[in-house]
């Protein structure tokens, strides 16, 4: 099993459940609203006047064979609009109850 932490704009909601939707990735926690600051471009996600935007951010556990179609499916979304912000990581989950 592995996790798979997505961090996004919010306006990448709506689109990131559909491909977690697609790739039978049922169970997931969000985070709601966040706040952040990617580590080498885009702008600030703040909830402020300055940068009114804000992200979310998702944490699924799949199967080891989806992960690969998943961060594919995330990377074309992240690459069709740059400019929002989309990253994800993968951790292996040594155990679970």
């Amino acid at each position: 099993m592995k996790a798979i932490f997505i961090a996004y704009d919010q306006a990448h909601n709506e689109a990131i459940l559909e491909i977690l939707e697609k790739s039978s990735c049922r169970g997931f926690t969000s985070f709601g609203q966040t706040q952040g600051r990617g580590s080498t471009t885009g702008e600030p996600h703040y909830g402020t006047h300055a940068w009114p935007s804000l992200g979310n951010a998702i944490l699924t556990i799949v199967e080891d064979n989806r992960v690969d179609g998943v961060l594919a499916k995330l990377k074309e979304l992240d690459i069709s609009k740059p400019r929002l912000g989309l990253r994800a990581f993968v951790w292996e989950i040594s155990q679970t109850i």
